[in-house]
């Protein structure tokens, strides 16, 4: 068995590596993507009746699977959308340059904290509702450490404020730089 704060630094590193490979402006739009995500997720789970009356406050599996879903939708549309042809010939995103090997390399493991981060405070949240994911246990090296980094997961510091001004600075930023 593996801790789940062993898997989430194999994953980050994972996406770190696939981020230098990508390029810093590939991996970006990932990162925004990620935002966005969170920021769908608070909006619906705020503003929604559907979603507040039914998912929200009677949280079950329906609640994580709605979260991963907007999740992984979203960040699958942000690993897709250089490979659109109108926009893989603007050459944005090439990666031609030391630094740029090195920014993606850091935004690959940012977007790795933000998407599998959420989606293990998600479930955290919901007191790991799945059988063969058990919850870190205090006392333990492992589930001391991983009770510790889930203090510090994306949805702990991105909440109904922050997160509508990280959208606003996103949005502000791809303005800027890709268009």
């Amino acid at each position: 068995m593996i801790g789940l704060n062993v898997l989430f630094w194999i994953l980050v590193i994972l996406f770190a590596f696939i981020g230098s490979m990508r390029g810093w402006a590939k991996e970006l739009l990932v990162t925004f993507a990620a935002i966005l995500g969170l920021f769908i997720i608070t909006v619906l789970e705020k503003y929604v009746p559907f979603i507040r009356d039914n998912l929200v406050t009677n949280p079950s599996t329906s609640l994580f699977w709605f979260r991963a879903l907007v999740i992984g939708v979203l960040v699958f549309a942000g690993y897709q959308t250089p490979n659109l042809p109108k926009l893989a010939e603007t050459n944005r995103f090439a990666r031609d340059r030391f630094q740029d090997l090195l920014l993606g390399l850091f935004l690959g493991a940012i977007n790795a904290f933000l998407i599998f981060g959420s989606i293990w405070w998600y479930m955290h949240q919901l007191e790991y509702p799945f059988d063969i994911i058990s919850a870190p246990v205090a006392g333990t090296a492992d589930g001391d450490a991983a009770l510790q980094l889930i203090k510090i997961l994306p949805p702990t510091f991105l909440g109904a404020p922050v997160i509508y001004f990280a959208v606003a600075i996103a949005f502000a930023f791809l303005m800027v730089v890709f268009i």
